[in-house]
């Protein structure tokens, strides 16, 4: 097909595929090894580990690493991380979470001062609602160096010397910076010199990732030799360094400078720690998460609603599909907004949101005919914009990573301490300033997250690994990803290209709500007869082309019988899958 151009020329439409879906392409498969990252370099990095006889974890790492410098619009180790493995060896699943807390040296009360401040002094509209994203305010303490050593204390084969390695000539020696990081890097310039003017964060800012004056663009060679070293110190001389060691001590020193609240002692006390993932069964399949603070039960809580209801009495891209997907989100997301914070400060009803009678209470509100103009939390107790990066790495001995990175909105906070070579994370904006909920601010406390990976079982045995990243989106892209492929068989890479959907509104975890109904966000492959059609039903849908709000996807699946390994990986990404 043939398409136009807004000045009325005619363009050149694509090619044709011997087989398979048109908009998709094949995918990819490797007996020893495999990388899907969002960065082809990482994902090579990573299958270099692999060949020199790391484990999937090793390659995880160096995968993770490299994209803190190669993607790092979408993580880094100034945020967070969360981890599930499958060990093969001992046929168990893993989950590591990684986040990190806020400064013990502020309370609630301190907190909304220093907003209030900032609203008298012009740095934040009279009328802002919540926690700014940029500054010191949302800063908390970044997990992932912590995470990386804890999974390699337990699956790592090769020192993390070894592992750091090509992170470190990278950043010395350069790279080619890919296409839609370098859009994204001028996005995040332009939200820095909006949201910072006249600040000294800038400065930083620009020698670190802008030292033209310019973001870098596609094809050009970057290079971030502080980033080089801090992660050459990390190899070398392992966690302590960041946490307690001179890392940890040139942080402090800047927040000193800056007069920020987070300090040494916070990076000194810092531990993430090892979780148990929860999961629901879907049409015989187990989907496995982790348990909040992050917001993984979402996509099971979803899964409960959908599996009351037979998708496959109607087509994939019909109206219908998507409005019992769309409602399920909403419902889902209003115990998202009620009950998911910090277990160590809250009771979280984990059984009760999880178990299947309330899946059915809660499908029940669904309208098959409308969209319920508000939803409500639920009572769970019955019985009877952001960015991110998604990583997952599978070994010759059956061991797969899901790994999922972030600093959370953009960059992050803009804090970029010197000489070091990253930026620190804004995670904190997702506390809530009311007192009486879960997510409210607390010293000490973890945030509520929004980065989740996520894990694919059958009968007690591996079935896949994959993410989507990309806040909210990511539990409806979990399971859009899942009904595509369990309710109508597509392979794992047609199931990552088919066009989504992407909600936003409803009642949020920070206490500032948005509009109930929402809006809908849909690709141009949804038809506009299904467009219109969701509207009619009381749907707001708008169609977005970008395909930024839709997440970036990757994939391993195993086969159970040859061990084979299947990768994907999707256009809305610059990855690559490598294999071995």
């Amino acid at each position: 097909m043939q398409a136009t151009s807004d000045s009325g020329t005619v363009e050149l439409g694509g090619g044709g595929r011997p087989l398979g879906a048109p908009y998709s392409r094949s995918v990819v498969y490797g007996r020893n090894g495999m990388a899907a990252t969002a960065q082809p370099l990482a994902s090579q990095a990573a299958l270099d580990i692999l060949r020199a006889g790391g484990s999937a974890v090793d390659a995880a790492i160096a995968a993770n690493a490299a994209l803190g410098l190669m993607e790092p619009t979408g993580c880094g180790i100034g945020g967070d991380i969360f981890v599930i493995i499958w060990d093969p060896e001992s046929r168990k699943l893993y989950g590591y979470n990684g986040s990190g807390r806020s400064p013990e040296g502020r309370n609630l009360e301190q907190l909304k001062a220093q907003i209030a401040g900032m609203k008298l002094r012009g740095e934040l509209p009279a009328d802002y609602a919540g926690i700014p994203a940029m500054g010191q305010l949302p800063v908390t303490v970044p997990g992932t160096v912590d995470g990386w050593f804890a999974i390699h204390q337990r699956f790592g084969r090769l020192s993390m010397s070894e592992v750091l390695a090509p992170a470190v000539a990278y950043a010395r020696d350069g790279f080619p910076v890919s296409p839609v990081i370098a859009q994204s890097l001028e996005r995040n310039r332009e939200a820095f010199e909006r949201r910072l003017a006249g600040s000294e964060l800038l400065h930083n800012i620009y020698s670190t990732w802008y030292p033209g004056g310019a973001a870098p663009v596609a094809g050009e060679i970057f290079r971030n030799p502080d980033l080089g070293n801090t992660l050459e110190i990390i190899g070398r001389s392992g966690r302590e360094a960041f946490y307690e060691g001179e890392i940890a001590r040139t942080m402090d020193a800047y927040f000193q400078r800056l007069g920020a609240d987070l300090t040494y002692a916070d990076l000194a006390a810092h531990s993430g720690e090892w979780v148990e993932p929860v999961s629901v069964n879907y049409r015989g399949y187990d989907l496995y998460e982790l348990p909040p603070n992050g917001q993984g039960v979402a996509a099971l809580q979803m899964l409960n609603i959908l599996g009351q209801v037979d998708l496959k009495q109607w087509p994939r891209g019909s109206a219908e599909v998507f409005h019992y997907m769309i409602e399920a989100k909403r419902l889902a997301f209003e115990d998202v907004a009620r009950y998911y914070a910090d277990p160590d400060f809250s009771d979280i009803p984990l059984a009760g949101l999880l178990s299947q009678a309330y899946g059915r209470a809660r499908f029940a509100l669904i309208d098959p005919e409308r969209a319920s103009a508000d939803f409500a939390p639920g009572d769970p107790k019955v019985e009877g914009e952001g960015d991110t990066t998604y990583l997952t790495v599978a070994d010759k001995d059956g061991m797969m990573v899901s790994l999922i990175q972030s600093n959370y909105r953009g960059m992050g906070s803009g804090l970029v301490p010197d000489g070091l070579g990253f930026m620190l994370q804004d995670r904190g904006e997702l506390f809530s300033l009311d007192p009486a909920h879960p997510n409210a601010y607390a010293p000490g406390k973890r945030p509520f997250h929004t980065i989740i990976p996520a894990f694919l079982m059958k009968d007690g045995a591996p079935v896949m690994s994959f993410g989507l990243m990309g806040g909210s989106m990511q539990p409806q892209g979990h399971v859009q990803v899942l009904v595509n492929i369990i309710d109508y068989g597509m392979n794992i890479q047609q199931a990552g290209d088919a066009a989504r959907f992407m909600h936003v509104g409803g009642r949020q975890p920070t206490g500032v709500d948005e509009d109930a109904l929402g809006i809908v966000y849909v690709e141009p492959g949804v038809s506009p007869a299904t467009v219109e059609r969701l509207r009619a039903m009381g749907h707001r849908v708008e169609v977005d082309a970008t395909g930024v709000p839709f997440g970036g996807y990757q994939a391993i699946a195993v086969d159970p019988v040859s061990g084979v390994y299947s990768g994907a990986t999707e256009m809305r990404k610059d990855g690559t899958v490598s294999a071995w």
